[in-house]
């Protein structure tokens, strides 16, 4: 064997144990768990978000039922309702009516939804939320002119929303705010103001349809886009398995120049001195 392949096997790998191929190492070995989990964690997320989908596809497409069926005063209204298409017979309250501030329609233009107790034939409440207004007065301070509903006895549909609340919707429910002015539609508080049992949740009406196309309907809720997190899941997965690839490929093309570097000196060397 010549005195190069000699040294070609001597040690070859030795520079792992330097500073630099050690830390190298213990990050690409820390890359690794951490890739995976974040990929379960996206593909979580994907389950959860396909689950959401799911409950609200078969609400929205569900048959409307009476509003006493899902819920009822001081009820919570559950996940499997939220959505759920019902109808309730009754008349609205315009002299109580409020409006929420810093609502946004689907133009992202900030303005108003307009809540109306609706009274049911049985005396009990439900909050219908109308729909949206701008908030086109020269101030927030003054209760903006809203556009009446049908009077009389009529039958409202819409989508049963739970209660909303800070930690929920992230809101914050201000203090000291203009009369028939609030943040968060909770039938717990309305029912304080109101004196009255009122249902638990709220509707978001869809008919009957306002006169002039105000205040404005609020569309359907959107599906989710589970997909993008099960893509995220698999390109995390890959990268966690290119880790260890990319290592490898380190290694080998350090391996090689170092190699080569000693060969050049052992040529250099071995060459005879020129007199």
């Amino acid at each position: 064997m010549c005195p190069t392949t000699r040294l070609y096997g001597r040690g070859v790998y030795r520079f792992l144990l330097s500073r630099q191929w050690v830390i190298l190492t213990l990050v690409a070995l820390l890359l690794i768990p951490t890739m995976i989990r974040l990929g379960i964690w996206q593909m979580h997320r994907y389950e959860e978000r396909t689950a959401r989908n799911q409950l609200v596809s078969a609400a929205l497409s569900a048959d409307p039922v009476p509003v006493e069926r899902l819920t009822s005063p001081g009820h919570t209204v559950t996940t499997g309702e939220r959505y759920h298409n019902v109808t309730a017979k009754g008349r609205f309250d315009t002299d109580d009516e409020v409006v929420v501030r810093r609502r946004t329609n689907s133009d992202d233009e900030v303005g108003y939804h307009v809540l109306t107790p609706f009274v049911l034939t049985d005396g009990k409440v439900l909050l219908v939320n109308r729909g949206w207004i701008p908030a086109n007065g020269p101030s927030q301070t003054a209760f903006p002119k809203i556009p009446a509903p049908p009077g009389g006895l009529i039958t409202v549909t819409g989508r049963l929303m739970p209660d909303e609340t800070t930690a929920a919707s992230g809101i914050k429910d201000l203090k000291g705010l203009p009369d028939r002015q609030i943040m968060l539609i909770n039938s717990a508080q309305e029912a304080r103001r109101l004196g009255v049992q009122v249902l638990g949740g709220y509707v978001v009406q869809t008919a009957p349809e306002p006169k002039g196309d105000t205040p404005e309907l609020i569309g359907s809720p959107g599906s989710e886009d589970a997909a993008l997190n099960y893509a995220y899941a698999i390109q995390w997965w890959l990268f966690a398995a290119g880790v260890p690839v990319g290592w490898v490929v380190l290694v080998r093309r350090e391996r090689r120049d170092r190699q080569a570097a000693q060969a050049e000196r052992t040529t250099t060397e071995s060459e005879p001195a020129t007199v």
